[in-house]
């Protein structure tokens, strides 16, 4: 594949937002965050591929750069992550986190002896005695993080709301401490802001090694209050839709704290592991404590909601989805499956009733592609349950579970290498087996049995609830073999939308310039 086919597979979005809800203060405060948030692109660029200027700066092939860009390394992320560089070798499973040298047991016998290595927040590196050791970020990224710590704090100063001048203040106190936790309670009780900024080492899709270690990112925001009031009761709902889970009643003891709330927002500014995924919404914190003790806020990224739909979805559903069942793609139906998405993950289990730890400890790598498929089907039942309790009026079931199926195809093509398109094929395929999608022989286009779909969307959901918890890893890998293979059916359509030249992902076009508030 060439590298302008390469970026033929990105649709560029100007990430441009309406800032007249904001006033004087709150517009000083944004190219603040935007710099502390430049700060986290340095640092998953270390994370993630090495030193930035030295790939970058000999390349005068203006495309090629730019796909080195995009994809923060010499590694196609919507292929495998294959090499696109001459000469250059296949990407660590670890990527930067670890010593290219270090094998899985030598580090399972040091972390028996130094917990400290498994921490989310450290680099492992090798002492001059060659033994492995632990690296707190804040020290490994010292040069990036204080000044990042630095811009917060002014922005702390700058802030009218009392919550967010809090959180920001605390915020940067962790990225000098690597102590999150009580900035990730400060955000959960922060309700009243404008802006937000979700920034940190954050998620851990990056180390296919361990799963262990998060990488950094940024997202700056600004909340559409408006649209979050019409979304609110939803939270109220979460405790009695853990409740009725459809499993045992073990796997469905925890609750939630009552604090979780859904929140609308616009984005300015993604950066880092959010720019490599470009994620359309969040459910945070992953702390297990601050959910059991708070619950958790989803973030649905409005803007970016709206060009994924537009640019990518509705072409694959018009090739793809049986032309009479095309009225049920919707806009508002995305958007809810997106975020019962994101709440999801906040349900379920969080601790294993077998007593081998917190789920993601037991799951090691394998828990972001089951944790992805857990949030997908999840959202589903529960958008399904709402609708069976009178909770969502004037909106159609079908509508949400043809949206759904047409998004299986968009994130699939996200690849082997992303959790969420692993996630995916193995929905595609749980799917297909129980009846619930067929594809017409003559044109290609797959059509829904809802009521086999709602079947299934049952019977995956207690699966996957209760391989994770029973910490059940061995389990979870089967199930990921079995069920992530790509039948020629699925080949066949995904070669059509490639050949329709239809898009993958976006990539922003982003700045203070887009934003009007260049000086």
């Amino acid at each position: 594949m060439q590298v302008k086919e390469r970026l033929a597979q990105y649709a560029p979005v100007p990430l441009k937002v309406d800032l007249s809800s904001l006033n004087e203060t709150q517009r000083r405060m944004i190219p603040l965050l935007i710099q502390a948030a430049k700060a986290m692109e340095a640092i998953f660029w270390k994370q993630t591929y090495g030193d930035r200027e030295a790939l970058l700066d000999p390349i005068e092939d203006p495309d090629l750069k730019r796909c080195l860009q995009i994809n923060y390394g010499p590694w196609d992320r919507l292929h495998g992550y294959e090499p696109f560089v001459e000469g250059v070798k296949s990407k660590p499973l670890g990527a930067e986190f670890y010593p290219p040298d270090m094998t899985r047991q030598e580090f399972e016998q040091a972390a028996g002896r130094n917990p400290d290595l498994k921490s989310l927040s450290s680099m492992v590196r090798r002492n001059e005695n060659g033994d492995l050791i632990a690296i707190p970020y804040h020290q490994f990224f010292q040069e990036h993080v204080q000044p990042a710590a630095g811009r917060l704090q002014q922005a702390a100063m700058l802030a009218e709301d009392a919550g967010l001048q809090r959180y920001l203040t605390l915020r940067a106190e962790a990225l000098l401490t690597d102590n999150y936790q009580p900035s990730d309670l400060a955000w959960m009780d922060m309700k009243t802001n404008t802006i937000d900024v979700v920034i940190g080492p954050i998620e851990t899709y990056i180390d296919h090694l361990f799963g262990y270690k998060a990488a950094n990112e940024a997202l700056v925001l600004i909340k559409d209050k408006r649209w979050g009031k019409r979304l609110a009761r939803y939270a109220r709902l979460l405790p009695r839709l853990q409740e009725n889970l459809p499993v045992p009643d073990l796997y469905r003891s925890e609750r939630p704290g009552t604090d979780s709330d859904i929140g609308v927002y616009d984005a300015v500014y993604y950066a880092g592991d959010a720019n490599a995924s470009i994620p359309i919404a969040i459910n945070l914190p992953n702390d297990v404590e601050v959910q059991l003790q708070k619950g958790s806020r989803s973030l649905q990224l409005k803007n970016v909601i709206r060009a994924k739909f537009e640019k990518i979805l509705v072409p694959i559903a018009n090739l793809l989805i049986a032309e009479d069942q095309l009225r049920h793609l919707t806009f508002d139906a995305f958007f809810n499956n997106v975020m019962f998405h994101e709440l999801a993950h906040g349900l379920g289990v969080k601790k294993t009733i077998t007593g081998k730890g917190t789920v993601r400890q037991a799951l090691k790598e394998q828990y972001s592609v089951i944790e992805e498929s857990k949030a997908d089907i999840l959202g589903l039942y529960m958008i399904t349950k709402l609708h069976e309790w009178g909770q969502m009026e004037k909106t159609d079931l079908r509508d949400n579970y043809v949206t759904f199926v047409a998004s299986i195809f968009r994130s699939i093509r996200f690849g082997a290498s992303s959790a969420h398109g692993r996630a995916n094929l193995m929905r595609f395929n749980f799917f297909k087996e129980m009846g619930a999608l067929a594809a017409n022989s003559n044109n290609g286009r797959y059509r829904i049995d809802f009521d086999k779909a709602q079947a299934a969307t049952n019977a995956l959901t207690q699966r996957i609830v209760q391989l994770q918890g029973d910490g059940d890893y061995a389990g979870v890998v089967s199930f990921a073999e079995h069920y992530g293979q790509m039948d020629t059916d699925l080949k066949r359509s995904l070669s059509l939308l490639g050949s329709m030249d239809i898009p993958v992902e976006i990539a922003f076009e982003q700045g203070l310039e887009i934003l009007g508030l260049n000086t």
